[in-house]
């Protein structure tokens, strides 16, 4: 029987930290086992800030999702994002010794090996090489260069780049936590994989994931990766402003903004006004919903204007380079009522709200297919496609009565040995039985190495010399 490829995906994120244990279903879709979610406390702006703090809150993630599912994690596949990261466009060649034999996938990664090699800033380092179009002996459009023939061998880079510390402070709290990494992923490219379809893609989007503390973007083209950034500010800074521009305590200013907020001010009339309770004996705040949902939209505004205008930097004017399918917005920010509309008015292209319910199960909790868990969902889908067993049964052991019971792997009764002759058969027995059972562990399919599992090996030598 073939065993069951149990993924988990790690969210850690400015304002919540998901762990997320899922399958594949016999239908191909994600079936969640479980979910633990926690208070990120230690990250700001995507960026660990204190280590004890986030191994905390890790370790609160993983232990909810364990119970929540009965599954035991054993590695996971963490997502990148903060504002250290910047994406560039390189070109790169390779000239093959023999151009008469077929192109294969040692060329394909010597190509990407070669850009690996690139010279980055001091402190920086190469977190994703993703290919684009390919060019054989000056033949251009190619996306698929495997098995045809040709002398030289170029391609377009799409390279994403993070502060090396940053990414290393990630991996130490998650071993630190108790469980291996078995896979980077940039954060807006989990949640497109959760949100996008083929054909968005196809045509031509633009993904803005609004975190709690920061907003990412990813837009495709043709099938392609074409531009990713990280803008530095997300639903935590709309918070923020409510706050000091209420004169209330972060805890309200959050309920204010997920209750009553709007991005759109004309929505609220002047007479509408909520009743804050006053701190320790003093009088309740009355807050004009008018006042709030203006506060709400100048800060979205920016957010958006930052946004559009990398989306302009990669030139979504060109013809060429149209944007069919609009704009997909995710993360807990896109629940925000009206910004779908703002978002359309400031940009003028189409937008919908990308909910990750395309890839899930249909048995699937509501609130696990709200855009707030995009990114979980496109982590667990990453680790799939890795083909790990992040995660294994939780086995229960039951301390047995004096009487027969069944073997749990064999379901043949055992009786309990009552002498030393007795009890030297009945471990032999079970040596024999262990023996079986662990050879197909032995002889586990290969893991599919993706481009940057290197890098993972890399950052786990570094903690591991790092004492």
């Amino acid at each position: 029987m073939e065993k069951e490829n149990i993924a988990v995906g790690l969210d850690i994120g400015t304002t919540k930290i998901v762990a997320m244990i899922g399958k594949r279903n016999e239908y191909g879709k994600l079936e969640i086992l479980g979910v633990g979610k926690s208070k990120s406390l230690g990250v700001a702006r995507g960026v660990v800030n204190n280590i004890t703090q986030t191994i905390h809150s890790i370790q609160q993630a993983i232990m909810e999702a364990e119970n929540n599912s009965g599954y035991k994690i054993k590695d996971v596949v963490v997502g990148i994002a903060g504002q250290h990261i910047r994406s560039i466009q390189h070109s790169d060649y390779i000239s093959r010794n023999n151009p008469e034999e077929v192109i294969g996938g040692k060329d394909i990664d010597l190509l990407i090996n070669q850009v690996h090699k690139l010279a980055m800033l001091p402190g920086e380092e190469i977190i994703h090489v993703l290919p684009q179009e390919f060019k054989i002996d000056g033949q251009s459009d190619i996306k698929e260069p495997i098995g045809m023939y040709g002398g030289r061998l170029e391609s377009s880079f799409h390279v994403v780049v993070g502060q090396a510390s940053s990414i290393r402070n990630v991996g130490r709290c998650i071993q630190s936590s108790g469980i291996e990494l078995s896979g980077l992923t940039l954060e807006p490219l989990a949640s497109a994989d959760a949100v996008l379809s083929q054909e968005e893609k196809e045509a031509g989007v633009a993904l803005i994931d609004i975190g709690g503390g920061t907003t990412d973007l990813a837009i495709f083209k043709d099938g392609i990766i074409r531009h990713t950034a990280v803008i530095p500010f997300g639903g935590n800074v709309i918070t923020d402003d409510i706050k000091e521009g209420c004169s209330i305590i972060e805890k309200q200013a959050e309920l204010l903004k997920v209750k009553f907020g709007s991005a759109w001010p004309g929505e609220n009339k002047d007479n509408e006004i909520v009743s804050i309770p006053g701190l320790r004996g003093r009088e309740p705040k009355e807050i004009s919903l008018k006042n709030l949902s203006k506060i709400i939209h100048a800060r979205v505004v920016e957010i958006v204007e930052q946004v559009f205008a990398e989306i302009k930097a990669y030139g979504h004017e060109d013809p060429r380079r149209k944007l069919i399918a609009g704009i997909v917005l995710t993360g807990g920010g896109a629940q925000l009522n009206h910004i779908k509309q703002l978002v359309e008015y400031i940009t003028g292209m189409d937008t919908r709200i990308g909910y990750p319910n395309e890839h899930l199960a249909g048995n699937s909790d509501e609130e696990i297919s709200s855009p707030l868990y995009a990114t979980a969902v496109g982590l667990v889908m990453n680790s799939i496609e890795n083909k790990t067993q992040s995660a294994v049964k939780f086995e229960t052991t039951v301390v047995p009565e004096k009487v027969s019971f069944k073997n749990e792997r064999t379901f043949e009764p055992l009786v309990i040995p009552e002498t030393k002759e007795e009890e030297t058969v009945v471990m032999e027995r079970e040596l024999v039985i262990a023996e079986a059972h662990a050879k197909p562990e032995s002889t586990e399919t290969k893991i599919r190495r993706s481009f940057f599992d290197k890098y993972v090996d890399k950052i786990k030598d570094f903690l591991d010399n790092a004492e």
